[in-house]
C-alpha cells in the first residue's frame, strides 16, 4: 500500500466518524496544546528576561548584604550580617585597581506630590552620580544629577516617565519642585520609558544624589554597591579584588565565608532558569499524562475499528493484500488520526499563547521547533499506540474474516 493511498483511506475513516474521532483526540489535543502554550510563554519570558538582564551589563555586578538568596535559612543568616555602608563604597572606589566604575545606592519608599497631584508609595533611590552609567537608564530630556550635586547635597532629582504622566500633566517638569515625603526637590531630568519587568513597573521612581538621600532620609540605611569591571575576561579578578577589600574592612576571618553577597547578571539568569526549568518539568509531566491517555484512547478506538472492518480486511487479503499492507493501512490511519489531533492542539496552544501575551504581562513567543515537536510527539503517540491494533489486523485469517458478521 502506498503512503498516499493510506492517508486518503485514513482521512475518509476520520470524516466518516467525525464525532468519535474528535472525542478520541481530546487527550492528544489537550496534551499538545499544553506543550505549545507552556513553551511559547516560557520561551517568551526567557527572551524577555535575558534581554532585560543583559541590558544591565555583562561586566557589571552588585554587592549587598544578602547576595542571591534561595532559602529561608540563607535569608535569616544574611540578616545577621553588618550593613554595607557608603564608607565601604569609598574604600572599594579608592583601592580597587580593576574597578572601572564604582557606585552605590540606597532606597526607600515615599509619597510624592506636585501641586494637587500625588502618587503613593513611589520607589526613591539615592545613588552616586554614575547612576545612569551603571544601570540601563537613558535620559529622555534634561540631565542626570552630577558629582557636584552629590558633594553639595543638592535637593535635585531625576524622575521616571510615569511621574511626568500623572503629576506634571501638560507641564514641563524640568526645574519644577517635587515634594517627596516632607521635602522638596528640583527636577533636573526625565528618564526614557522602560515599561514593566515581570509585571513590575519600572517607570515610577525618583533618583536623588546619595549624600542628599542620607541627609533627608537617614545616614544608616544600607548601601548596595554597583561595580563595573573593565571586561568580561577580568570580571572574576575584579570580584576578587572587591572581595579582599570588603573582607578586610568587615573583619571577616580567613576561614569564614563572606559577610556579603555578590550578584551578577549570569547568577540572576541561572536562578531564573532553575525556577522556569522546574515549572517546565511539572507542566510537561501533566501534558505527558494527557498524551498517554490520548494514546490509549486511540489504541482502543483502533481496536474497535479493526473489529468493525473485519470483513473489509478479509476482502483485501482475498484479492491479494499482504500482511504488511494491512499493517501499514492501520498504522497510517492511527498516525494520521493523532497527527490531526496534534495539528488542532498546535493551533489551540499557539492561540492560547498569543492570548496570554496580549492580555497579561507575560510575553509569549511561538517557537518553530515547539510546533514541529508538538506534531512529532503527536505522530509518535499515534505510531506507538497504533502498532498493537495494526498487528492484530494484519494477523487476521482471511477465511475467518469473510465469515465474520
Amino acid at each position: 500500500m502506498q503512503l498516499q493511498e493510506g492517508i486518503i483511506i485514513a482521512i475518509r475513516a476520520i470524516y466518516a466518524n467525525k464525532l468519535r474521532s474528535i472525542l478520541t483526540l481530546i487527550g492528544i489535543i489537550i496534551g499538545v496544546a499544553t506543550v505549545i502554550t507552556v513553551v511559547s510563554v516560557i520561551s517568551g519570558m526567557n527572551k524577555y528576561v535575558a534581554d532585560k538582564i543583559n541590558s544591565m551589563g555583562s561586566t557589571t555586578f552588585w554587592v549587598n548584604r544578602f547576595g542571591m538568596i534561595t532559602t529561608r535559612e540563607q535569608f535569616l543568616e544574611a540578616r545577621k550580617r553588618k550593613k554595607i555602608t557608603i564608607d565601604d563604597m569609598f574604600a572599594v572606589d579608592r583601592y580597587c585597581e580593576l574597578c572601572e566604575e564604582v557606585g552605590g545606592s540606597s532606597h526607600t519608599r515615599r509619597n510624592v506630590k506636585f501641586k494637587s497631584n500625588y502618587l503613593e508609595d513611589i520607589f526613591i533611590v539615592g545613588s552616586t552620580s554614575n547612576y545612569v552609567e551603571v544601570s540601563d537608564i537613558d535620559i529622555d530630556y534634561g540631565r542626570a544629577f552630577l558629582e557636584s550635586d552629590d558633594q553639595r547635597r543638592s535637593a535635585v532629582c531625576l524622575i521616571g516617565p510615569d511621574l511626568v504622566e500623572y503629576l506634571f500633566i501638560d507641564e514641563d517638569p524640568i526645574n519644577k519642585m517635587l515634594k517627596i515625603g516632607h521635602c522638596y526637590f528640583r527636577v533636573v531630568g526625565v528618564a526614557n520609558k522602560r515599561g514593566s519587568f515581570l509585571g513590575q513597573n519600572q517607570d515610577n521612581w525618583v533618583a536623588i544624589p546619595i549624600r542628599t538621600f542620607q541627609k533627608y532620609f537617614g545616614r544608616h540605611r544600607e548601601v548596595e554597591l554597583h561595580i563595573k569591571a573593565p571586561s568580561v575576561a577580568l570580571m572574576e579578578e575584579t570580584q576578587d579584588q572587591v572581595r579582599v577589600i570588603l573582607r578586610n574592612r568587615r573583619g571577616d576571618r580567613y576561614k569564614d565565608p563572606d559577610s556579603f553577597g555578590m550578584v551578577t547578571a549570569e547568577s540572576i539568569m541561572q536562578i531564573y532558569n532553575d525556577l522556569t526549568g522546574t515549572a517546565w518539568i511539572v507542566l510537561i509531566g501533566v501534558a505527558s499524562i494527557s498524551l498517554v491517555v490520548g494514546g490509549i484512547v486511540i489504541m482502543n478506538i483502533m481496536l474497535v475499528s479493526v473489529t468493525e472492518r473485519t470483513r473489509e480486511i478479509g476482502i483485501r487479503k482475498a484479492i491479494g493484500a499482504k500482511r504488511r499492507d494491512i499493517l501499514w493501512q492501520f498504522l497510517i490511519e492511527s498516525v494520521t488520526l493523532s497527527l490531526f489531533g496534534g495539528a488542532v492542539g498546535v493551533g489551540l496552544g499557539a492561540g492560547l499563547g498569543l492570548l496570554v501575551g496580549v492580555y497579561s504581562p507575560l510575553p509569549a513567543v511561538i517557537e518553530t521547533w515547539a510546533v514541529l515537536s508538538g506534531l512529532g510527539i503527536a505522530s509518535s503517540v499515534g505510531l506507538f499506540f497504533g502498532i498493537f491494533p495494526a498487528m492484530r489486523a494484519a494477523k487476521l485469517d482471511p477465511v475467518e474474516c469473510l465469515h465474520f458478521e
